[in-house]
């Protein structure tokens, strides 16, 4: 009998949006189910526009759990649709249906956004991807991370609200010093 080949799993810190050798790296700690985190992320997709070339943008999950019932679920299903080079259509679609993130929406979400994984559904279920999503749990708690949003700028935490000027601001700095900070994510 033939042994299938283990296909090694792309964890969300790999998943980045942006130029992959940008002098500026920004990583977000954040949960779907967060009005916080969905605001936030508007605010980066503005900052990826126009700071385009100069800045990449890693999502990293951060599900508080004790409020945010689905929010690990989906966490999942996005480094599913991530395993598929769909992370980012995948992230986009939970950011915008916070409400629909039952397994069976999930799914659906999944297959809006291009995922082709037949397992899909039953690798949610057996929370094939959880261990992905601790992960990143378990970096952001190293971080310092207890509330969501956290924004990250090479490194250096950026005090909330998370507005474009402020972001703006701790990424014309980080460009200033002209030099790349250790992957940080």
């Amino acid at each position: 009998m033939q042994k299938k080949e283990e296909v090694p799993i792309i964890p969300s810190k790999d998943m980045i949006v942006g130029s992959k050798d940008a002098t500026v790296q920004l990583v977000m700690f954040g949960d779907y189910e967060s009005l916080e985190t969905r605001e936030a992320n508007e605010v980066m997709k503005k900052l990826l526009e126009n700071y385009k070339g100069q800045v990449n943008f890693t999502f990293r999950h951060f599900p508080l759990t004790q409020i945010h019932q689905k929010a690990h679920k989906a966490a999942e299903a996005a480094i599913a649709a991530g395993q598929e080079g769909k992370f980012w259509e995948m992230h986009q679609r939970l950011m915008e249906h916070p409400m629909q993130l039952g397994v069976i929406s999930l799914k659906g979400h999944a297959r809006e956004v291009g995922v082709k994984d037949k397992r899909l559904l039953e690798k949610l279920m057996n929370s094939d991807y959880g261990w992905f999503v601790q992960d990143d749990l378990q970096e952001g708690l190293k971080r310092g991370v207890r509330d969501i949003p956290v924004l990250f700028v090479n490194g250096k935490e950026v005090e909330k609200p998370m507005t474009i000027n402020r972001v703006g601001k701790a990424i014309r700095e980080a460009l200033a010093t002209g030099k790349i900070s250790r992957r940080a994510a």
